[in-house]
C-alpha cells in the first residue's frame, strides 16, 4: 500500500495493507497478552508509560518530521502535537496508583467499588491529527489494564508504526499495543464486529460513527465516538474586533481547515460586520501557505485529490467568495483560505462540515439570535465567544449546545480537561481524568460482616 506525501504527490513509503485474518491474529495477540498486562503492578505500569514518554520525546524530531510529510501539516504544528503525545503519556502515567474506588455506608458489612479493566480494546483515529489522537485514546487505555490494537487511518500510517517500535523500545510487552494498517470498511469493520474486542474508540466522520454504532450495538459493544463539528466562533460588537479577526484564520485554517474543531462558522454582530471582515482579510492576506517543512508555513496542503475537489464543491452554485488567500500550484494538493459573505444560516456551507480551509461568515442581529443560529447545527464539538461583557460570555456559553467553549479564545484541546461533543458531535469525553471512565467498568462489591 502506497502512502503518498500530500505537499509532493510523491510516494512517501510503501506499508503492508493489513487483512480481515491480520486483524484476527492482532486481537488474538492482544487478547493472550491482557492478563498479564492487567496483573503489572499500578506503580509499575507507571513507570512503563513514562518510559513511553521519554522514548516519544527522545524520538521527537524524527516523528514530526514524519507526521508533518505524512499529513502536510506545517512542522511546527507537527512538533506541538509530539510535544502533546509526552504530555499525554506523562499525565495518564499518574492514573493507574489513582484508578480510585469509593466505599458506601450501608447496613449489614462493607460496601466498595472498583475500576476494572474492560480487555481489548480497539482504537480506530483518523488522518488529520495521527498521533496525537492516537495518543488520547492509548494513554488512558493502557493506564487502566486494557490491551490494544489500534487501527490507524490508511492515508497516515507512518507515525503510529513508529509509536509501536517505541513502546516496546520502553518495555511495554509484546502483544499489549497492536497496530493492523488496512481500509475501515475490512480492517476497521472487523476490530468493532470481533467478539474479543471489549470496546471501540473511534473519531472520525459522524457518518462513520453512525455505523461504528450500528454494528457495536450487536453485542453491546462498548463505544466512545469523537465525530464531526460545524463550530461556531461568535464575534459580538463589544469584543476587540481586530484580535477577534487576527486569530479566526487559525482557528478555521489550521491544519487546512481538516479539523472537526475548525471554527468554520464565523457569527458576526451585524453592526461590526464591515470592520471585522476588513482586519480578516488583513490577516488572511498575511497566512503563509506552503511547504509543510519550511518553518515559516502556517498552512499546509489538503490530504488527497479525492478530498480537494471534495472541497471543492463548496464553491460551486454561486458561492460569494469575499476573500481569498493565496496557494502554491504545481504539484500538490493546495486549496486557498476561502472566506464566503454574506452566508445565510440554511447555505450548505453553513451547515455541512467542509474539512477544508472555507469559512462561512453569517452576521446576527443580538444575543438571542447568535444563539439560536450557533445551536442550529446537528453538531455541537466546539467553539468560541468573543464579548468583553463576562455576564453575556457566561450566558452564551452555558446556552451553546456545544461540548468545548473557549471565551475570547479559540483553543478547544489541552491535556488535563475533557474533551467531546453534544448531539451528533460524538459519545464521551477524551483527555482528562474523564477519559478513564470509558476504559473502566465500575465494579461494586459487598462484604458482609454479619
Amino acid at each position: 500500500m502506497r502512502v503518498i506525501e500530500p505537499a509532493t504527490e510523491k510516494v512517501l513509503a510503501e506499508v503492508a495493507e493489513a487483512s480481515v485474518e491480520d486483524a484476527d491474529r492482532a486481537v488474538a495477540r492482544a487478547k493472550a497478552a491482557y492478563p498479564a498486562w492487567r496483573a503489572v503492578s499500578p506503580g509499575d505500569r507507571a513507570k512503563l508509560l513514562r518510559r513511553f514518554a521519554n522514548a516519544v520525546a527522545d524520538d521527537a524530531g524524527k516523528l514530526a518530521e514524519l507526521e508533518a510529510r505524512n499529513v502536510g501539516k506545517p512542522i511546527s504544528d507537527a512538533r506541538g502535537e509530539v510535544g502533546m503525545v509526552v504530555d499525554v503519556f506523562n499525565y495518564y502515567a499518574g492514573a493507574p496508583e489513582r484508578l480510585l474506588g469509593n466505599t458506601i455506608p450501608v447496613a449489614g458489612g462493607v460496601d466498595m467499588t472498583f475500576r476494572e479493566p474492560l480487555g481489548v480494546v480497539a482504537l480506530i483515529v483518523p488522518w488529520n491529527f495521527p498521533i496525537a489522537i492516537t495518543s488520547w485514546k492509548l494513554g488512558p487505555a493502557l493506564a487502566a489494564g486494557n490491551t490494544v490494537v489500534l487501527k490507524p487511518a490508511a492515508l497516515t500510517p507512518m507515525t503510529a508504526l513508529e509509536l509501536e517500535r517505541l513502546a516496546l523500545l520502553a518495555g511495554i510487552p509484546e502483544g499489549v499495543f497492536n497496530i493492523v494498517v488496512g481500509a475501515g470498511r475490512t480492517v476497521g469493520e472487523r476490530l468493532v464486529q470481533h467478539p474479543d474486542v471489549a470496546k471501540v474508540a473511534f473519531t472520525g466522520s459522524t457518518e462513520v460513527g453512525r455505523r461504528i454504532g450500528a454494528l457495536a450495538a450487536d453485542s453491546i459493544k462498548r463505544v466512545t465516538l469523537e465525530l464531526g463539528g460545524k463550530s461556531a466562533n461568535i464575534v459580538f460588537a463589544d469584543a476587540d474586533i481586530d484580535r477577534a479577526a487576527a486569530s479566526a484564520p487559525g482557528a478555521v485554517f489550521g491544519n487546512a481547515g481538516q479539523d472537526c474543531c475548525a471554527r468554520s462558522r464565523i457569527l458576526v454582530e451585524r453592526s461590526v460586520v464591515e470592520r471585522f471582515m476588513q482586519a480578516l482579510e488583513i490577516a488572511i492576506k498575511k497566512l503563509r501557505v506552503g511547504d509543510p517543512m519550511d518553518e515559516k508555513t502556517e498552512m499546509g496542503p489538503l490530504i488527497s485529490a479525492d478530498h480537494r475537489s471534495k472541497v471543492a464543491t463548496y464553491l460551486e452554485d454561486g458561492a460569494k467568495v469575499a476573500i481569498r488567500g493565496s496557494a502554491p500550484s504545481g504539484a500538490g494538493f493546495w486549496f486557498p483560505p476561502t472566506v464566503l459573505s454574506p452566508v445565510g444560516p440554511t447555505d450548505r456551507a453553513a451547515r455541512e462540515e467542509i474539512f477544508g480551509p472555507i469559512v462561512a461568515v453569517i452576521p446576527f442581529s443580538d444575543e438571542a439570535d447568535a444563539i439560536r443560529i450557533a445551536n442550529d447545527t446537528v453538531y455541537g464539538l466546539s467553539g468560541s465567544i468573543w464579548t468583553n461583557n463576562a455576564g453575556r460570555a457566561m450566558r452564551v456559553a452555558r446556552a451553546l449546545e456545544t461540548g468545548t467553549i473557549s471565551i475570547n479564545s479559540n483553543t478547544s484541546v489541552r491535556v488535563t480537561t475533557p474533551f467531546g461533543g453534544f448531539k451528533q458531535s460524538g459519545i464521551g469525553r477524551e483527555l482528562g481524568p474523564n477519559a478513564l471512565d470509558h476504559y473502566t467498568e465500575l465494579k461494586n462489591v459487598f462484604l458482609s460482616t454479619t
